[in-house]
């Protein structure tokens, strides 16, 4: 059996991941492919027990080491779960978040050393990486505008300040300049339907399907 492939979507709040995931998943199965959609954290019932410590609460609730130390420990099991068995049965998953988040919010966002971080990713995935990363790009504004317009900034990682979006964003795009094979960045300031068809046509062109 072929194994399946591994998408993940990234960027900051508000840049539209969900929808996108949510079209890209129709047409992917369309096309006859199956599809599993998951997130992080969560995305299995020990991780979602740690993603609602980790977006919940007054925005210090965690400090960085500890908040990337339970984003690992969230991540394996997800994993172990969901992600892996998918994979060996076939089907493509794509996931809301992956290792990226880590970096960008911990790493870069929160100022936790970049050795550290890679040191716990390669711990939790050894030398598993995604097939894909599609890194969803906004103005800062613009996309808290959208996740307070959507959900009232109910998430811990909304409510911090300005330069912590700033950073994130910033960490981003450096991700992508460091992993150009692996990483993809979509101007996520368009209409859906043109961030969907830049999504559909990486798909295509990187992966080897053919999307009708």
């Amino acid at each position: 059996m072929t194994r399946g492939r591994f998408i993940t979507l990234e960027g900051g709040e508000g840049a539209g991941k969900t929808t996108q995931i949510r079209l890209l998943a129709d047409a992917l199965s369309a096309c006859g492919i199956d599809v599993v959609l998951t997130r992080e954290p969560g995305g299995s019932q020990g991780a979602e027990e740690i993603r609602a410590l980790l977006v919940s609460g007054e925005t210090g609730r965690w400090g960085p080491v500890t908040e990337a130390l339970l984003h690992t420990a969230a991540r394996r099991d997800h994993l172990e779960r969901t992600v892996w068995p998918a994979l060996d049965a076939g089907r493509w998953v794509i996931c809301d978040r992956f290792f990226d988040s880590t970096m960008a919010y911990q790493g870069y966002g929160l100022g936790l050393d970049r050795d550290l971080i890679a040191t716990l990713q390669t711990t939790a995935l050894g030398d598993f990486r995604p097939d894909l990363t599609l890194i969803l790009d906004l103005p800062v504004e613009t996309g808290l505008a959208r996740a307070n317009a959507r959900r009232g900034g109910e998430d811990r990682y909304e409510r911090m300040d300005l330069d912590f979006h700033r950073r994130l964003r910033d960490g981003f795009l450096d991700i992508a300049k460091r992993e150009p094979d692996r990483c993809a960045v979509i101007d996520a300031a368009h209409p859906v339907e043109t961030v969907q068809a830049r999504i559909l046509d990486i798909v295509t062109r990187r992966l080897g399907v053919t999307i009708s």
